[in-house]
């Protein structure tokens, strides 16, 4: 089980492949971000510091496709 008391954000991204979809949660379960983004990696990386800036700690959960490790 993991301790998430440390935890600020907790922001779901389902992976598109033009588009991703990122959905924010505080602990207290307020969603505080709900959007899609282009799938690049300066913008989940734009997207990464400017919630951990603004909430603290951010849990990232990856909603994927089974064979998308195998990138």
């Amino acid at each position: 089980m993991v301790d998430t008391v440390d935890i600020d954000l907790f922001l779901g991204l389902d992976l598109g492949k033009e588009f991703h979809h990122a959905h924010g949660l505080t602990g207290q379960g307020k969603t505080v971000h709900d959007r899609r983004l282009p799938n690049t990696e300066p913008k989940l990386r734009e997207l990464f510091e400017k919630l951990a800036a603004k909430f603290g700690t951010v849990l990232v959960v990856v909603d994927q496709v089974a064979n998308i490790g195998a990138l």
